[in-house]
Parts: structure tokens; sequence; C-alpha cells
């Protein structure tokens, strides 16, 4: 995998609810895509980004992991580690929104660990809720598939939204993000699909001049994605979508999954 320090994805997210009533939204995102042993270097090569300080854009290590300022690369190997998988000359890259004016708010930031020979390797799916938790789910990537994505399922453990259930699991679908990025997640429970959400975005380099084109088409993002949120919650609740029991989770939890089978 050839990134340099970063790339930049531009595209929009869609979430739609399949049941009991269907529900649907769409909206417009950038994400980065960050070499986390070069953020430094890319902070020292840009006037608007910066790394555990404030700046129009900035990368703050507490927005991941244990929320306690470890680095991201040792968040990725600790998870690798408690895992059981290797972690030692790996290239471990994260994809997540970047802070806007020092705030932020990631529903699902990911991963990609790379073999010493450039196979992608394993993935950290790390998911928070709006209630401060966060669990990192560690899977193998598996084999890739047909249109070069890879494919992984994992039991879900947090609990995310007033309208579905704590139990029930998790199918990714994801691509090497080499050219364009897609992350597809497929949410079930007892009674089958329930909430389909992909992200899908074009590569643009990281340039301060594409910085501030980013900030004058996306102004408010970080505050949009928990606006969007909270908004959508009040149009279900206004469909009827009957509320679920909500269940505490430690405030970091890690879960190592098993990749299912392919064919």
């Amino acid at each position: 995998m050839m990134l340099g320090d970063a790339a930049i994805y531009a595209g929009s997210v869609v979430h739609k609810r399949l049941r009991p009533k269907p529900h649907a939204m769409k909206y417009a995102v950038f994400t980065l895509l960050l070499d986390v042993e070069k953020i430094d270097a890319l902070s020292g090569r840009l006037r608007l980004f910066s790394r555990n300080r404030f700046n129009v854009f900035s990368f703050y290590d507490s927005d991941h992991g244990a929320g306690d300022g470890t680095p991201a690369l040792e968040v990725a190997r600790a998870c690798l580690k408690g895992a059981g998988r290797e972690c030692d000359g790996r290239q471990i890259l994260l994809l997540s929104y970047p802070r806007i004016f020092g705030y932020v708010f990631n529903p699902l930031s990911v991963f990609y660990v790379y073999a010493p020979g450039g196979r992608l390797e394993t993935l950290i799916y790390e998911v928070n809720n709006t209630f401060g938790e966060r669990t990192s789910y560690v899977v193998a990537a598996g084999v890739e598939q047909l249109g070069h994505v890879f494919a992984q399922a994992c039991r879900k453990t947090m609990y995310v939204s007033p309208f579905a259930s704590g139990k029930g699991g998790y199918s990714f679908r994801i691509t090497d993000p080499l050219g364009e990025a897609l992350v597809a997640v497929l949410l079930s429970d007892g009674d089958g699909a329930l909430i389909k959400t992909h992200f899908r975005g074009t590569r643009q380099a990281v340039t301060d001049a594409r910085l501030a084109l980013l900030l004058l088409r996306y102004p408010l993002l970080t505050l949009k994605v928990v606006a969007a949120i909270h908004w959508e919650a009040l149009k279900l609740w206004l469909k009827g979508i009957p509320l679920t029991t909500r269940h505490v989770s430690p405030r970091y939890t890690t879960i190592s999954a098993k990749t299912p089978k392919q064919g």
C-alpha cells in the first residue's frame, strides 16, 4: 500500500433502516486516511492541520482507544496484541473524521493493518456511541473477493442506538483504499437484517488548498454528524419505531472476532 502520509476521501454516507418501517438518509462527508506513523510529518508540512493541538483541522490521539492520549500507533498495536495478531513491521492506516475547530464525533473509525508484503491483513473497526463508550472489533481481513472487497463479521457487544437491540451482529464489507474507499456495515438481529450503512469516497491529495476548499464545502461537518444522528432519531421516534432498553458498556473495550469462511 503506497499512501504517502495521508489522503482525503470525499463522498457520502448512506444509512438505511429496513424494518419495521423503512427509513433512509444520505449526506455528503469527507474523511482522512492517515498513516499513524506519519501524522507528525503531515502536521509539519501543513498550516491548517495539527496533531494534538487546536487548528482548523486536527487529529487528537485521545479521540481513539481508551481516550487517554496514547498515540494511535500504540492503540492499534495494543489491539493487535490483545487479539493475538502480529503488529511488528505492519503499516497501519486510520480512516476517520478530523476535528474541525476542535470538535469531532466518529461513529466508526477504521484501522487498516498491512503485512510486510503490502497485503491487507487485519482490520480494527472502532465504534463510538453518543454515550461516551467505545469498542474496537479486531478481525482478520480475510480473502479479497470480486470487486476488491474484503468481508468480515463479528458479534455486536456495545449499545449504539435506542432503536436497535443490544444484541446482534455486524457484517462488514470494505475495500483496500487505493483509489476509492468503501466501508459498508450491515447490522442484523434475531429477525434478520436491520440497518445498512455505507461510506463511499474518492481519493484526493492532502494540501492546505484542498483543506481550505473542504472547509468551505463542509464548514460544519463534525457537528453535522451528531446533529444528523439526533435528527434522524427524532424522525424514527415520530414514525413509531419502538425504543429498546440501553445496557451500559465499559468506557473502552476491544473484541477479537473471527472472519467467516468465504464461499
